[in-house]
C-alpha cells in the first residue's frame, strides 16, 4: 500500500510522522515548530505530514482556548505548505467544515468523539483525500471495520486509523497494545497516537491533565508492535501552551526519541 500526498510518499512498512502544535496559538509557534519538525524529517529521512488544529471544538471549558477558527487558522496552514512544501492536516468536525477545508487540508482527520458520525465520515471520504480517523476512547478495535466500511463506500482506500488509548475508569486512558494488529488486518495504515495516549481526559477539572513523561515508553513499544506511522503534538514549551500542554511533547526532545524509533523500526522490519 501507498499513497502520495505532494512530494510525500506514505508507505506500508515504511514509518512517517505526524507531528505539530495541538493548536494554532500564533503564527510564530506554528511556523517555528514547523520549521524544526521539517528539519528533522529530512535530517532522518521520514515521510512527515504537519498537523495543528485551527479549532478544538471539544473542549472541557467554555473558557478554553479553542483556537483561531477556520478561515484564519486554514490560512496560516496554507502558508506552512507553502513556505516548508510539507502536507498538512487538521481536524473537521461538521460536513460544512468539509467543503471549506477539503481545498486547503492535504489530509482530512475525523476527531475522535466525531469517529463514528455517519455523514461526516462519508463526505470526508468522497474529497478522495487521505482520512485520518482518530478511533474513539470507547471504541472496540473491531468496531473499527465499520468506519473502514463507510469511508470504503466513497471509493476512497487512502484510509488512516490512528490509536488514541481507550476510556479506563474516570480521567484515564490506558492502550491495548493488541489494538494494533487487529486494526492492520482491515488493510489500513495503523498510526499510534503517542501523545493524547498518556492525556487525562478532564483530569484538571476544567481542562485535560497529562503524563508526558510516558510518552517514549508507549511511543517505543507501539514501533515493536509494527505501526505503520506516530501521530505527536509537539510544542516549543508545553508547560506555556493553550491547549494540552501536559501531555504534549517538547519540540527540543522530538529528534532524539524519533532516532530511538527508527531503530527499533529497523529491527521489526526484519521479523
Amino acid at each position: 500500500m501507498i499513497f502520495s500526498i505532494g512530494n510525500t510518499q506514505i508507505k506500508k512498512n515504511e514509518l512517517f510522522f505526524i507531528a505539530g502544535p495541538c493548536v494554532i496559538e500564533s503564527e510564530e509557534i506554528v511556523f517555528k515548530t514547523a520549521y524544526e519538525l521539517k528539519e528533522i524529517s529530512q535530517n532522518l529521512k521520514i515521510p512527515f505530514i504537519f498537523k495543528s488544529s485551527y479549532d478544538k471544538a471539544n473542549r472541557s471549558s467554555i473558557k478554553s482556548y479553542r483556537g483561531p477558527g477556520i478561515k484564519k487558522g486554514l490560512e496560516i496552514l496554507s502558508r506552512v505548505k507553502k513556505e516548508f512544501d510539507m502536507p498538512i492536516l487538521s481536524d473537521v468536525h461538521s460536513v460544512e467544515e468539509i467543503k471549506i477545508a477539503r481545498d486547503f487540508l492535504d489530509i482530512i482527520q475525523i476527531p475522535a468523539f466525531l469517529c463514528r458520525q455517519t455523514d461526516l465520515i462519508v463526505e470526508a471520504g468522497k474529497t478522495g483525500k487521505p482520512v485520518n480517523v482518530k478511533k474513539g476512547q470507547f471504541l472496540a478495535p473491531w468496531d473499527v471495520k465499520n468506519i473502514v466500511e463507510k469511508i470504503k463506500s466513497t471509493g476512497n482506500e487512502k484510509i488512516i486509523i490512528t490509536e488514541r488509548g481507550t476510556s479506563f475508569g474516570y480521567n484515564n486512558l490506558v492502550v491495548d497494545f493488541r489494538v494494533f494488529p487487529i486494526l492492520r488486518s482491515m488493510g489500513v495504515f495503523v498510526v499510534f497516537d503517542a501523545t493524547h495516549s498518556v492525556q487525562l481526559p478532564g483530569g484538571a477539572g476544567t481542562c485535560s491533565s497529562g503524563q508526558r513523561e510516558f510518552i517514549p515508553y508507549l511511543s517505543r513499544a507501539a514501533v515493536a508492535c509494527g505501526v505503520d506511522g506516530l501521530f505527536f503534538e509537539v510544542h516549543p514549551d508545553p508547560d506555556r501552551a493553550l491547549c494540552d500542554g501536559p501531555n504534549m511533547l517538547p519540540l527540543k526532545d522530538f529528534r532524539e526519541l524519533l532516532v530511538t524509533l527508527l531503530d527499533i523500526h529497523s529491527i521489526v522490519k526484519k521479523l
